[in-house]
């Protein structure tokens, strides 16, 4: 689960700098309608099963949850197919 934390966080990392360059070249406006609120869930969850503690009887539910939201990066090349929920 480590790997696919750090895939998560990379590909928040990656997308938070293309959104930087859209709204350098374009304006704020341009992102207006972004994916960026939903990119900060996505790394927020993945930052809280980080701090969970294993014995958390949501830990199960919280790993599909991020499992099935790494599938929208399923054509990257370091998207591994294990991590398909």
């Amino acid at each position: 689960m480590d790997d696919l934390l750090k895939f998560l966080h990379a590909r928040y990392e990656a997308d938070n700098h293309a959104y930087a360059e859209v709204a350098y070249r374009f304006g704020a406006d341009a992102l207006l309608d972004s994916h960026l609120p939903t990119l900060d869930l996505v790394d927020m969850l993945a930052r809280d099963y980080e701090a969970m503690d294993p014995s958390d009887a949501r830990l199960t539910g919280l790993e599909h949850a991020l499992r099935v939201l790494a599938q929208s990066h399923a054509e990257h090349p370091d998207y591994r197919q294990e991590w398909r929920p």
